[in-house]
């Protein structure tokens, strides 16, 4: 039955009208894996070494075990955001005398192959490799990468219980960044205790019954939930979703654009994709801590200018970049009513500089690392505000890609053309670069002085700009509408 499946996925594949596009990104993808397998094989045999340098004296097994459990939790967020749970059309099956059980055995089982299992074994076999040739024994090694493939599994299986759900998302989330913290600021030696835990499974190998029973235990539970679900008459039942309303009277101080400000509320809301990138801009107010908590940065480094811009102008890139596609499925409806084009844009740039102003009040904190760090995101929250926001607008002028707003922003290229990469640019690039020139030619103060300077002249010409950017939207109108209406992309 198993060989059955395999052959007639294998002639879906073949026999789909998108044959040449879906080898052309299989290869891509495969290329890609192959290059990221190769890193970490060449990492776990450099790994041993890095160890002995960075802790003379220690047992690298030791110091990989009190690190093992951030891989778990970053393994299993990457897995979250990355892996594609293995799906076929069972519905043709459902009315043939066909196992449920060996469909879901066939579904589970196919998971098993995934690209994301083999991503622990490159990196630790060779890791355990290099430590036979140390003397390390070897079945304890054997017994340990054992372990870890069971810790691997129960990862993969797992995946299929919390996928996409934003709760577990953001609790992993918290618990990475909670377990970090603690033992940064030595409230509780979580790598201590963790390594120790996880370091029985190299001294004792009879322990890597734990993790095999746990990969056991998640199949089974797999098994059960997806055995339950295989029905044809669960594929006819509807959905039925409580409606949850608002009237949202709050957006009316913003004047004429309250209605179209309730309508892109909404629209971020109840859609997957525009509500993932919330929660991406929100989690992203922690990526000046990399670069802060590092050494060797002054206190008024350039890259300090890029976390600003960066942290404070998030959903302006991540939202801005995409406007007006986000409202591709209705485009040609919003430009047939009497609804002021002029008005549509000011709601979306009013949207986002709600946004950039919530995002710098969530940085006040940075000012932990001193007065400098709160001057520049000042400084680059105002440049976002008048400068970066009409750049953006110009740029989704020439959006023509249309975007599915339920599928989720992880991994998803829809929507997504040279532009996208090109505003990077005058973005990003730009304004750093004019800071170290003036920083260098002049002094920290004058540069965070011309970025607040611009910002303001970017605000006071609001106006003309606005009118502007409008008329080019009004002359690219029906070609957006044409290419909105292009549903392969």
């Amino acid at each position: 039955m198993f060989r059955h499946f395999v052959n007639l996925q294998w002639k879906a594949f073949f026999r789909s009208a998108s044959l040449g596009k879906d080898t052309a990104v299989k290869v891509i993808m495969g290329i890609f894996a192959a290059m990221m397998l190769l890193y970490l094989g060449l990492l776990g045999v450099m790994l041993y070494f890095i160890l002995e340098k960075a802790f003379p004296g220690a047992d690298p097994v030791q110091k990989v075990s009190e690190y093992f459990l951030y891989w778990i939790l970053i393994e299993l967020f990457f897995r979250y955001f990355m892996q594609k749970l293995p799906v076929m059309n069972i519905k043709p099956f459902l009315t043939l005398p066909v196992p449920k059980s060996s469909i879901t055995h066939f579904v589970l089982g196919k998971s098993a192959l995934s690209f994301y299992n083999f991503m622990s074994l490159f990196l630790f076999v060779p890791f355990a490799v290099v430590l036979l040739t140390k003397g390390y024994p070897l079945w304890n090694l054997v017994f340990w990468i054992i372990s870890i493939l069971g810790i691997t599994l129960t990862l993969n299986f797992v995946n299929f219980l919390i996928n996409k759900s934003d709760k577990v998302l953001i609790a992993l989330a918290a618990i990475l960044i909670s377990l970090y913290f603690l033992e940064y600021f030595s409230l509780l030696p979580v790598n201590a205790f963790a390594g120790e835990l996880f370091y029985l499974l190299y001294q004792n190998p009879l322990f890597c019954l734990v993790p095999i029973a746990l990969a056991l235990l998640f199949y089974w539970l797999n098994y059960r939930f997806l055995r339950d679900k295989i029905y044809l008459d669960s594929t006819l039942k509807k959905k039925v979703k409580e409606a949850v309303t608002s009237d949202l009277a709050w957006t009316k101080k913003f004047g004429d654009i309250a209605p179209y400000l309730q309508l892109d509320l909404k629209l971020i809301w109840r859609n997957k994709r525009t509500k993932t990138q919330v929660y991406i801009s929100l989690g992203m107010i922690f990526y000046g801590l990399i670069f802060y908590f590092a050494d060797s940065y002054g206190a008024t480094s350039t890259i300090y200018v890029f976390v600003g811009i960066f942290m404070t102008g998030i959903f302006l890139s991540n939202f801005g970049q995409f406007i007006p596609a986000w409202d591709s499925e209705y485009y040609s409806m919003i430009m047939a009513q009497n609804i002021p084009l002029r008005k549509y844009l000011e709601s979306k740039a009013g949207l986002i500089s709600v946004s950039v102003v919530v995002m710098f009040l969530l940085s006040i904190p940075y000012v932990y690392f001193g007065w400098q760090a709160l001057a520049i995101n000042f400084a680059c929250a105002i440049y976002n505000l008048g400068v970066n926001i009409p750049l953006i607008l110009y740029f989704g002028s020439m959006n023509k890609k249309r975007i599915d707003l339920d599928k989720s922003a992880i991994g998803n290229m829809q929507g997504t053309s040279a532009t996208q990469f090109l505003v990077l640019i005058p973005l990003m690039l730009v304004p750093c670069l004019m800071y170290l020139g003036l920083k260098f030619l002049i002094s920290f103060e004058i540069a965070l002085a011309v970025f607040t300077i611009l910002g303001l002249i970017g605000l006071a010409f609001r106006k003309p700009l606005m009118s502007h950017i409008t008329e080019i939207y009004r002359a690219k109108k029906y070609d957006m509408i044409s290419g909105f209406k292009q549903k392969i992309n």
